[in-house]
């Protein structure tokens, strides 16, 4: 499988499409051996400003000399934007190569375009031996597949009325779900008030 064909099979498990829950991802993710685990993650949600955010963080911990590994979505031109280290996109082959490795088990739990994608870049950090892997929340937290790793600090920068179909119609009902993000044990950052 080649990068075109790759990139076409993830589009074909829905783009837009979201089923919320963290089953699939962490059945694929357990079947990879656990990529995501013994990673220190930082782990970012809220409304607006999540990408910023995680540039800054990935910019400030590459100037520090640490191996940075970065997941944001959705991409603006070229699907690698999503999975970077150290601000280098994931090569193509890479993503054929992964899409490869990835695509019986997301067959067979039927895995959403994010969930498969989530568990590339997982396995791609873990490959690349990432000191630090920066992660932006696709669609809430709680329940979002970013939410299968434990982040060492959650950064939650603001809560607006957003995606009330999936999260709820109060900014306390979304607030409860970015709010989800955040592990026993871990740094809470937020902005939000």
């Amino acid at each position: 499988m080649d990068y075109e064909n790759s990139v076409k099979y993830l589009d074909s498990l829905g783009l837009f499409t979201v089923k919320l829950g963290l089953k699939r991802i962490k059945a694929i993710l357990e079947r990879h051996g656990n990529p995501e685990r013994n990673q220190k993650i930082i782990h970012i949600a809220g409304t607006n400003g999540k990408g910023s955010v995680c540039e800054m963080i990935r910019a400030i911990l590459t100037e520090a000399g640490y191996n940075v590994g970065t997941y944001v979505s959705p991409h603006l031109e070229r699907f690698t934007e999503r999975i970077r280290v150290n601000d280098k996109e994931i090569p193509e082959r890479d993503v054929a190569r992964l899409t490869k490795k990835i695509k019986p088990l997301v067959k067979k739990y039927k895995a959403t375009f994010f969930e498969a994608v989530t568990t590339m870049a997982f396995l791609f950090f873990k490959e690349k031996n990432v000191d630090f892997v920066v992660l932006e929340t696709g669609l809430g937290g709680r329940l979002d597949a970013t939410n299968a790793a434990s982040g060492m600090i959650s950064i939650i920068t603001n809560i607006g009325m957003e995606h009330t179909q999936y999260l709820g119609n109060t900014t306390k009902r979304i607030a409860r779900e970015k709010a989800g993000i955040i592990k026993n044990n871990s740094v809470v950052i937020t902005g939000a008030t």
